[in-house]
């Protein structure tokens, strides 16, 4: 079978990669447009949709990768090799601003922690041997651990979850789903997952807090979270974490509906009729998630059932309009752009939150405000950006906007070289 490869798939996941970090961006966190934050508890926002989107994308290119659908040693290696480098990366992003060096602090602290940076990723990006790629994996993941969980004082609050750390999981899972069961299992597989997960949030008591209940930080998804990720959480929340333990376990479902669209681009019938299939499986998650949502509601933080569906048949619909605009009609013109970014989202998810961090321990001066001192990066925005917008709201998008035009840049050279960066 001949691998496609769908420029529509390209162009959504460059579009839910660069929503990602605008919203990740703003030039003032305090001045920030509703759309472009999350809901503070039940609902969604445009912001909500960008994890789960990419998920499903992932979920999508799974039987694209592997239409042949062999399974081997080999190949299930390559599977954990790349999940174990997505986890690596992922939790990299907590240590970073964790990381001391002999005492250094300022420039040559931050110059340390971008080598070591450089060397991680390059660990854990570049092209070795299959065996080295997870000797370095497994040695960088151990070297996480200690630090955690060693005593050592700079490392005893890092954050373990995360983003990226989620995604591997659920790119572990649903590639073995996919090439270990049939679709009917996979959607028995789907089913279970939200099911049982919506009956364990709901019927089971909350040890030490009562019965079950869905609010934050009283809940069974945060008192998993506390009694295993003890310290180790997103440090806003501190008792519980938005990538927590039992939420990852309906994001599954994500990546699954992602495999059946994945697979309903591989059947031999024309186009048409896979983005007619596209269309009414995207309406009718939809319509059972905003069903599901009176009884449990759409919620990111806890990854709820009706999220689940809710967000992957809006993914599905947006996947569809692409597919027929692009793939089906071959109107191309215009999407470049998010062809490019498109094609390489690991480094953005990599060094997009890196480069903030380091140009925060960037201080000096402040040009006026004598005694006081002032980051690069808010420097930047502050004598560069805002000044020209009245609206801080419309300056903080400015600041975000600018940063992703910086990246559009950079991903063009990418792509004009031919380089993809990849675990």
């Amino acid at each position: 079978m001949v691998r496609e490869r769908l420029i529509s798939l390209d162009v959504f996941r460059g579009l839910t990669i660069l929503l990602m970090t605008i919203v990740n961006n703003p030039g003032d966190w305090g001045h920030v447009y509703p759309p472009l934050l999350h809901a503070q508890w039940n609902g969604c926002t445009p912001t909500d949709l960008v994890f789960p989107f990419f998920i499903f994308i992932m979920g999508v290119a799974v039987p694209l990768a592997m239409p042949e659908k062999t399974y081997d040693e080999t190949t299930f290696n390559k599977i954990l090799i790349r999940s174990l480098r997505m986890f690596c990366l992922g939790i990299f992003f907590n240590f970073f601003a964790k990381i001391q060096l002999f005492g250094l602090d300022g420039i040559p602290l931050l110059i340390g922690r971008l080598v070591i940076t450089f060397a991680v990723g390059y660990a854990l990006m570049g092209n070795f041997s299959n065996r080295l790629k997870n000797i370095l994996a497994f040695s960088i993941l151990a070297i996480y651990l200690i630090l955690a969980y060693g005593g050592f004082e700079n490392y005893a609050d890092v954050r373990l979850p995360g983003v990226l750390q989620r995604i591997a999981v659920v790119y572990f899972v649903v590639s073995l789903l996919y090439l270990k069961t049939s679709r009917k299992t996979q959607l028995i597989t789907g089913i279970v997952l939200l099911l049982g997960y919506w009956a364990v949030m709901t019927l089971i008591p909350v040890p030490g807090l009562g019965e079950a209940n869905l609010e934050k930080g009283t809940n069974l998804a945060a008192w998993v979270d506390s009694a295993f990720l003890k310290g180790h959480m997103y440090h806003e929340t501190k008792t519980w974490d938005p990538e927590g333990i039992l939420s990852t376990i309906p994001s599954i479902v994500n990546g699954i509906i992602g495999l059946f669209i994945g697979q309903i681009l591989l059947l031999s019938v024309t186009k048409i009729q896979k983005a007619q299939r596209m269309g009414m499986i995207g309406t009718a998650l939809i319509f059972f998630g905003l069903i599901w949502d009176l009884v449990f509601p759409i919620n990111k933080s806890i990854w709820t059932s009706s999220y689940a569906l809710y967000t992957t048949g809006l993914a599905t619909i947006c996947l569809t309009a692409l597919y027929y605009i692009i793939d089906i009609k071959e109107f191309k013109k215009g999407f470049k752009l998010f062809v490019i970014w498109g094609v390489n989202p690991m480094i953005v998810f990599f060094a997009s939150q890196i480069i903030p961090q380091a140009l925060v321990m960037i201080r000096f001066q402040h040009p006026s405000l004598p005694g006081e001192q002032i980051n690069l990066l808010n420097y930047l925005y502050r004598f560069g950006i805002a000044p020209f917008f009245s609206n801080p709201m419309t300056a903080s998008l400015a600041g975000a906007l600018t940063y992703v035009a910086i990246w559009t840049f950079i991903l063009w050279i990418f792509y004009r070289n031919k380089l993809i960066f990849k675990v």
